[in-house]
């Protein structure tokens, strides 16, 4: 159990927008290792990418080249960020394996739930079953990272990120800090 149990919902966004776009990097290396051992005719661009054309065609914006990559990587962080400041709001210190059914949960609300429901792409139901195991297992890989990287912030808060003395600043600037009043 950490030290902190009661911290300001501000804080638990940050730490789960934080611990979320970590685990993106997570996920994001493990759906390009586990593209690549798809079969020919499924190796074709992931999810996010397809999310990012279908929704930039709807809205009469169609994209290619760097700018969809550009666009592609931005949504799909900003989305993973957004999706672990929501897991660290409802529980600011997730265990690892409730952070993997978080990342399914995310997994079932987005590819069964509101990207078919906006007509961005069809439910996961009708995308080929190897891609879909794909994304479940790298939305696990996700959950699990989140999970892990908010535990870490929360304690990094009550050691390295605790108050305590300015030891190696500047004379200069160590001067009139008072720490009970921070």
């Amino acid at each position: 159990m950490l030290k902190d149990d009661r911290l300001k919902l501000s804080t638990r966004l940050l730490i789960g927008g934080i611990a979320g776009f970590a685990g993106t990097m997570a996920m994001t290396a493990a759906m390009r290792r586990l593209h690549r051992r798809l079969p020919e005719e499924e190796r074709y661009p992931l999810t996010p990418r397809e999310i990012v054309d279908s929704g930039s065609r709807q809205i009469g914006i169609p994209l290619a080249g760097d700018a969809a990559k550009d666009v592609t990587t931005a949504t799909h962080f900003l989305y993973g960020a957004a999706m672990g400041a929501v897991i660290a709001a409802m529980n600011p210190d997730p265990k690892k394996r409730t952070g993997a059914a978080a990342g399914l949960a995310v997994w079932l609300a987005s590819y069964m739930g509101w990207i078919p429901a906006v007509g961005t792409l069809a439910p996961a139901t009708r995308h080929p079953a190897r891609r879909n195991a794909l994304m479940i297992a790298v939305h696990l890989v996700w959950g699990w990272s989140t999970a892990a990287g908010i535990r870490e912030l929360r304690l990094a808060r009550e050691t390295i990120l605790e108050d305590g003395p300015d030891r190696d600043a500047p004379p200069q600037a160590k001067a009139g800090r008072d720490l009970s009043r921070v």
